[in-house]
């Protein structure tokens, strides 16, 4: 297909991290999604991204094992089976970050893929897990080793890097390489250091790689971590590394474009850097 209308979904914290538990704030981020996911419906949207682990605050300044009690199973837990049910109402593509279960004690930082029909296609886990200050993530996920899976949706072939993943540019290569024509980065970065590679990162990799990326971020401060605030500004970057919208930095908003796929395979043929890549130079890098 020649057009491709996509949205992302960004948003504050609903509800109160201290007193309320993970299933009650699951409940709340849900209740306030629900309402956009039926207006990028009305809007046309064929395909839809939300926030990393968007039905929970972003608890990894702590080491708290509440925590633990917001994950759920994939693809039988209630938020996925619930995605599934508007992707089918809305004949739309849902992409679903959440905070993944596979067994009692074992957590994952994963996103979901799911189909226009309402199928589940599979999921991708976050690659790359740090572990710095206001960033304890190792306490909550084990990486993810996915294999660069590439989704042939209904609309569009589509790859999925998490937050963190996208400091890494062998991972944007390498879901070009297995087909993706656009790539989503669900995020939650605060402002700092960071905030002014948020607009670097993304547009290098889309240049690179001939694809489009969208990049999601939550807003707000968040309580009672308080790292910093998420600041927001959400976007879509074209295959050329131009960022062609974008969302504020403070608002809950759902942020929607329309994106000319046919730049995919004119930039590369304009570019050619698949074709003059040379990985078999590359190899001491896998024995450092």
């Amino acid at each position: 297909m020649s057009k491709l209308v996509s949205g992302l979904i960004q948003m504050g914290l609903k509800g109160d991290a201290n007193s309320m538990s993970p299933e009650q704030i699951r409940n709340g981020m849900l209740e306030a999604h629900l309402p956009l996911i039926d207006e990028a419906a009305a809007k046309g949207v064929q395909v839809l991204c939300f926030q990393e682990v968007f039905t929970q605050p972003y608890f990894c300044p702590s080491q708290d094992s509440k925590w633990y009690a917001a994950a759920e199973s994939i693809p039988d837990g209630y938020t996925t089976k619930l995605m599934q049910e508007y992707a089918r109402k809305h004949n739309m593509v849902i992409i679903v970050p959440i905070y993944e279960e596979t067994m009692p004690g074992v957590y994952y930082n994963t996103a979901a893929v799911i189909d226009a029909d309402g199928s589940y296609l599979g999921k991708y886990r976050k690659t790359h897990i740090p572990q710095v200050a206001g960033f304890w993530e190792k306490f909550f996920f084990k990486p993810g080793s996915s294999g660069w899976p590439v989704f042939n949706t209904a609309y569009a072939k589509l790859g999925v890097y998490i937050c963190y993943d996208r400091h890494f540019p062998e991972g944007w290569r390498a879901l070009a390489l297995n087909g993706a024509d656009i790539i989503y980065n669900p995020s939650a970065t605060v402002a700092g250091l960071s905030q002014y590679l948020w607009e670097l990162e993304q547009p290098a990799a889309a240049a690179a790689n001939g694809v489009y990326i969208g990049a999601i971020n939550r807003v707000g401060t968040e309580a009672p971590w308080n790292i910093g605030e998420f600041y927001g500004s959400s976007y879509f970057v074209n295959p050329r590394g131009e960022i062609i919208a974008q969302a504020s930095p403070d608002k809950d908003e759902l942020l929607v474009t329309e994106l000319d796929m046919n730049m995919v395979r004119e930039v590369r043929d304009n570019w050619q850097f698949f074709r003059d890549r040379r990985p078999e130079t590359y190899s001491p890098l896998t024995q450092l």
